[in-house]
């Protein structure tokens, strides 16, 4: 079985990424790169 990634995208990372997926002058490559980060945050605690 394979070992799990306990390491968690810090906020500032997480806002980042999320401002790339947002906007359209961003390529393929980079919403890639940031899909992959927003998907190591925790999830939100917002009900």
């Amino acid at each position: 079985m394979a070992k799990r990634n306990g390491r968690q995208t810090s906020r500032k990372v997480a806002s980042q990424a999320s401002r790339i997926m947002r906007d359209g002058r961003y390529g393929t490559a980079a919403k890639t790169v940031a899909a992959s980060a927003l998907a190591q945050t925790k999830p939100s605690s917002k009900k």
